[in-house]
This record gives C-alpha cells, sequence and structure tokens, in this order.
C-alpha cells in the first residue's frame, strides 16, 4: 500500500463503527414487499472519544430490504483528521477488481477495497473536492463489483438530493431514529413474510409426499 493511501485510512475500530452505523445492515431475503425502506441521501452527525463525524450517506436496497450498496462521504475532525469516500457492497467479491465508480456515464474510477467482514466488504479513497463537485453536478452513480463468478454487479444511485444533503444541517437524533425504527419494522415485517412463505412450501412439501 502506497504512503498516500495509508494517509487517508480510517483506523479499523473506526472504520468498524462507521460501517456498522451508516449500514444498518440486514440479512432479510426473498420476500417481495410493496413498500419500501428508508432511502434517500442524508447527513448524520455524531461525536466519538476526540473526533467529530459527520458522514452524508446513500443505502441502496434491493425490494427484499437486503443491502446492494451503501455511499459514505465521511468526514472526521479532532485528534484524527480525515475525509474519505467510503462503498460498502455485499460480501463475495472479487477484491483485485476494487468497485467501479461512474458518473453519468463518465469515466470509471476504481476504487480500492479496505476491509472484508463478514457481512460487507468496505472499498475506500480520498474523499476530494472534486469528487464532492462532480457528485453535485452529477444525475446518477453507477458502482460495479465483481462477484465471486467473475460477473460484475453494478448498481445505480441517485445523486438527487445529494447536494441538500452534503451543505444542509444534519438529521436532528429523532429523525435519525424515526429513520432506523422504519427499517426496522420493514426488516421484520419482511422476515415475518418470508417464515410464513416458508411454512406454507414446508406444508405442500408434505402434502405432495
Amino acid at each position: 500500500m502506497s504512503q498516500n493511501a495509508k494517509a487517508y485510512r480510517l483506523p479499523a475500530a473506526l472504520l468498524g463503527a462507521l460501517c456498522a452505523a451508516a449500514i444498518g445492515y440486514s440479512n432479510t431475503a426473498h420476500a417481495q414487499q410493496q413498500e419500501e425502506p428508508p432511502q434517500g441521501w442524508f447527513k448524520a452527525c455524531t461525536k466519538q472519544e476526540d473526533v467529530d463525524v459527520c458522514n452524508v450517506q446513500y443505502l441502496r436496497r434491493a425490494d427484499t430490504g437486503q443491502l446492494l450498496t451503501a455511499v459514505n462521504l465521511i468526514q472526521v475532525e479532532g485528534k484524527i483528521n480525515r475525509r474519505v469516500l467510503q462503498i460498502a457492497v455485499p460480501t463475495g467479491r472479487l477484491v483485485p477488481p476494487g468497485i467501479g465508480l461512474q458518473i453519468d456515464g463518465g469515466a470509471t474510477q476504481k476504487i480500492e477495497y479496505a476491509i472484508c467482514v463478514p457481512d460487507r466488504c468496505v472499498a475506500e479513497a480520498p474523499l476530494t473536492d472534486e469528487i464532492v463537485a462532480s457528485f453535485k453536478r452529477g444525475s446518477e452513480l453507477t458502482l460495479t463489483s465483481v462477484n465471486f463468478q467473475n460477473q460484475p454487479n453494478p448498481v445505480t444511485v441517485t445523486l438527487q438530493g445529494f447536494t441538500n444533503a452534503y451543505d444542509g444541517e444534519p438529521l436532528q437524533q429523532s429523525d435519525l431514529n424515526e429513520r432506523q425504527k422504519k427499517l426496522e419494522e420493514f426488516v421484520s415485517k419482511n422476515n415475518q413474510e418470508f417464515a410464513e412463505k416458508l411454512k406454507q412450501a414446508q406444508e405442500q412439501a408434505k402434502q405432495a409426499e
């Protein structure tokens, strides 16, 4: 790893905490839903020990509630000062290709993976003024990871609402709590419907014997 790369890497403990807080990852699967989990760009700020952290983020989920990707523009100030672009995808990715970031059909930038944990892989790059400006000018991101079958998995993320989230005030804790509550309710409903469908399938299989 180059010295420049090391300069912006977040400490492992802080990286893990940010991943968990930003993603709220769910393993809910397979039940079709008419409702959608909370989505859209938003800013959350918090104080962690000797640093202040602000994260402008977007979570892109499948209809099942499973995470497809999470985009985080993180600014850390205090004892540690970092500006990091962080992208998370599900596990089962090939590491060498990294994640390709493309804005409105422009050139693709490779974002290298920083860490993989049991439920996600996270790629990082320095968060520059040019990246922020390009997000503000753009209308859509395409984020492409490569799965273990060597197949590209492109995921689109709208940039509508990014500028307001980035330049605006962070959400209040009450708004964040409400957002988390809606997500938990969505996941819980998914789990219940999946369990019911699984039970029905098991009963049908017994009757067919």
